[in-house]
């Protein structure tokens, strides 16, 4: 049986600088010191060359004042940075999150549960549609609308179209019975049209020789 995870530690308090803070803090002190040991003696006397030369213990004087001053001012801005932002709350916080979250996985471990992939780890594919898919899934809703009045539009349109394609059907069968009509009315009065037309001849050169 595998030994039971210790417990996560209790986050720190507040006001207390926790591993995060405390990591903060000591890179921007070990920044400083790096950045302040490039304003050496020398290159300090090396600006002012006259008292360096006949006055030295002044000017070391004063430039340990300087370095001392410029330190001094950078530390008291960079706590009121921290106090004014709320930086120590603030990756306090951070750090009871990492370790509730590292609690919890442990203890789904020892209960045998799938306890997924660490998101640093999931492939870029699915994050990316992690990040997206909340975005996308309100205009996805707009398309699905736009489309499903799209498609009702063009069902009302297709009816239209059948509707006045069934009316122009009935249209063209109508005038193909007229011609059919008119087709039939000429064959039967197209002799008796010629017999009046030879008696309107005969008549007509009758009268002719009388006169």
């Amino acid at each position: 049986m595998p030994s039971p995870t210790p417990p996560s530690p209790p986050p720190p308090i507040a006001l207390t600088p926790g591993p995060l803070a405390t990591r903060l803090t000591d890179l921007y002190h070990t920044a400083l010191k790096k950045t302040l040991s490039g304003c050496s003696y020398a290159n300090f006397a090396a600006c002012f060359p006259t008292p360096a030369k006949h006055r030295p213990e002044i000017l070391r004087g004063l430039w340990m004042q300087v370095v001392g001053k410029i330190e001094a001012k950078s530390r008291e801005e960079f706590e009121g940075i921290l106090g004014e932002r709320g930086v120590v709350e603030g990756l306090n916080a951070l750090e009871g999150v990492v370790q509730g979250g590292r609690g919890r996985r442990g203890m789904g471990r020892e209960r045998g549960e799938d306890v997924g992939i660490a998101p640093h780890l999931l492939p870029p594919n699915e994050l990316y549609n992690a990040h997206i898919s909340p975005q996308l899934v309100p205009i996805q809703g707009e398309l699905e609308e736009r489309l499903h009045s799209t498609r009702a539009r063009n069902e009302e349109l297709v009816m239209l179209i059948q509707r006045q394609r069934e009316e122009v059907e009935e249209l063209v069968r109508g005038l193909e019975a007229v011609v059919g009509d008119l087709d039939g009315a000429n064959g039967v009065l197209g002799p008796l049209v010629g017999s009046v037309r030879e008696e309107m001849i005969v008549k007509s050169a009758y009268e002719e020789r009388r006169v």
